[in-house]
């Protein structure tokens, strides 16, 4: 359990999650102070540039995976589990900011945590699983 706790794959993903949430976050605070875009555009601008991060990474680095005969598959797979994990930003977004009135770059720090841990099941049960 401990060694499984502790396996190359998820102290990798952690790495790598702790990197991807370092490009969200200074491409939202970009583009939320710095270019004063409202702060829903800016999760989704961060977003993106996050997933492209992402997806490298995890292909190479995390799950190593090396085979691209599924390359599209894989792709649509893991933009379309990330897209839910927007969704999901969006909404505890909206609630943190709007509802609760909490800044928005605490809120946003906040939310990364949640989405890094949904990300690493959806990665780990549907898009790299090994066959």
């Amino acid at each position: 359990m401990f060694k499984k706790l502790f396996s190359k794959e998820v102290i990798l993903y952690l790495i790598f999650g702790v990197l991807t949430t370092l490009v969200d976050t200074v491409v939202f605070y970009i583009s939320n102070y710095t270019l004063n875009i409202h702060y829903i555009i800016s999760t989704c601008i961060a977003w993106v540039f996050a997933v492209l991060f992402a997806y490298i990474t995890n292909k190479l680095f995390v799950f190593e995976s090396k085979t691209y005969e599924n390359l599209l598959k894989e792709m649509i797979s893991f933009f379309s589990l990330r897209f839910v994990s927007l969704l999901m930003s969006l909404v505890f977004m909206f609630l943190l900011v709007n509802i609760l009135g909490i800044n928005e770059l605490i809120s946003k720090i906040a939310v990364n945590f949640l989405v890094v841990v949904a990300n690493y099941f959806f990665s780990k049960l549907f898009i790299f699983k090994k066959e």
